[in-house]
């Protein structure tokens, strides 16, 4: 396995354990030293730690963490925990939204500064101009700030089962499609020159 595969595999890895551990768990209920747990509450349990070995492994691999996967680990321990611990699966629902939240206010306090600080995280991987840059942070700002809004509309609005699928697979396509769309923005911002 190349180091490539295998960083995405410890990548990508924990939330599809998650969403298969969901659809075979979901229905359970399991009594637990006199206290009842859900699936989900089980599945979260198991998640944290794993999403952590996963976090430390691609340390050792990559020799570095992103402060992106570093604030998400953070508070997929505190509202996994807490989630666990509480026996409510609120908590885990809402760290979407603060994940979201504190990237879009980063990237804002950013702005402010006339300071990209998408710049610092994803610079080597997207050869941009200084323009570029400021717009393709403007852009993520206005993503993550409606990542989050999302995130509470479908947590709140509608079934576990929806934001499992919605988490797992509308984000991620979120994300991506964003990313098409910002073809035009690389084209023009771009400063790799052709070989």
């Amino acid at each position: 396995m190349s180091k490539a595969t295998l960083k995405t595999v410890l990548e990508l890895g924990p939330i599809a354990a998650f969403f298969i551990a969901y659809l075979l768990l979901r229905d359970r209920t399991y009594m637990i030293g006199g206290t009842e747990y859900t699936g989900f509450i089980l599945i979260t349990a198991g998640f944290v730690p794993l999403l952590m070995l996963s976090t430390f492994l691609l340390w050792k691999l990559t020799g570095e963490l992103s402060t992106m996967q570093i604030m998400t680990l953070v508070l997929v321990v505190v509202f996994g925990g807490l989630t666990v611990w509480l026996n409510d699966e609120r908590f885990f629902k809402m760290k979407p939204t603060l994940i979201y939240l504190i990237f879009a206010a980063a990237l804002g306090v950013g702005l402010l500064q006339g300071k990209s600080y998408l710049r610092s995280v994803m610079g080597k991987a997207l050869p941009l101009d200084d323009r570029g840059w400021m717009i393709l942070t403007q852009r993520f700002c206005a993503l993550f700030f409606g990542l989050a809004v999302l995130n509470e509309i479908v947590w709140r609005t509608m079934s576990t089962d929806a934001w499992v699928n919605f988490k797992t697979f509308g984000l991620t396509a979120a994300i991506f499609v964003f990313f098409i769309l910002q073809g035009r923005l690389f084209k023009e911002h771009g400063t790799e020159q052709d070989s």
